[in-house]
């Protein structure tokens, strides 16, 4: 089954997966959790991603998958699944993390120009 997820720097060294801190309760105590949305439907990851361009967020890029291709990156990566059934309304929550793990070196790479697309051009040169 094909499903779709949200790519933040799609394509590039610095690539992240859209996902959202669930806290979770059991009786040792409580911890937060990872969870990445899983989109059953195109248009609807489509309009989760510009709900969350609404919220100042990068633009998120759809990417369809494979869902035993997410299933066995979630389990490898200690994340959570949630599939979002075709047709609901997945909506961001108001609050969000102020530095995402795909942004933590960010400050290092501000101030150097962008090698990605250096080494893009260089590689269609080679080619």
């Amino acid at each position: 089954m094909r499903v779709f997820v949200l790519l933040f720097n799609a394509g590039t060294d610095n690539e992240g997966i859209h996902s959202l801190q669930k806290q979770v309760s059991t009786a040792e105590g409580s911890y937060t959790q990872d969870v990445v949305l899983v989109f059953e439907e195109e248009d609807d990851a489509t309009r989760f991603a510009l709900l969350l361009e609404a919220q100042d967020f990068p633009e998120a890029t759809v990417e369809g998958f494979d869902r035993d291709e997410i299933e066995a990156f979630c389990d490898s990566a200690g994340l959570e699944m949630e599939l979002i059934p075709v047709g609901s309304l997945a909506v961001p929550p108001e609050v969000n993390v102020d530095k995402t793990d795909w942004q933590a070196d960010l400050s290092v790479s501000e101030d150097l120009p962008d090698l990605d697309q250096i080494r893009r051009r260089l590689e269609n040169l080679l080619e």
